[in-house]
């Protein structure tokens, strides 16, 4: 999609810290870390939200968030513990409409989060 900041991510049209990328997804880091593991993994396929995933997505999400476990084994904060998080519209926190998972790792998560 043209002008979204995820989608120039994914081309490498924009710059950033790729810490994984398969022909599915794309994880870097996030550019304001809300954690000290702080990971962003994207599909390469644009959709704009959770909200806009059909049963046709269905192994592009488990491939998400398998995604998301490899790389919290990788960054050796499984047995501590991590969160995944997906912020859906504009009252659930989403800021970038290209569905993302954040990865957070490294400090305690509250409860309620935000």
């Amino acid at each position: 999609m043209t002008g979204c900041l995820f989608c120039r991510i994914v081309s490498k049209e924009i710059s950033s810290q790729i810490v994984y990328e398969d022909d599915r997804c794309v994880a870097f880091e996030d550019l304001n870390p809300q954690a000290p593991i702080h990971i962003l993994v994207v599909p390469r396929k644009h959709l704009d939200s959770l909200t806009h995933a059909t049963t046709a997505d269905r192994n592009l999400l488990a491939h998400l968030l398998l995604t998301v476990n490899q790389l919290a084994k990788e960054k050796g904060v499984v047995d501590m513990g991590y969160r995944t998080v997906i912020n859906t519209g504009l009252m659930g926190g989403q800021t970038v409409y290209h569905l993302h998972l954040h990865l957070l790792a490294g400090r305690p998560m509250r409860w309620p989060p935000g």
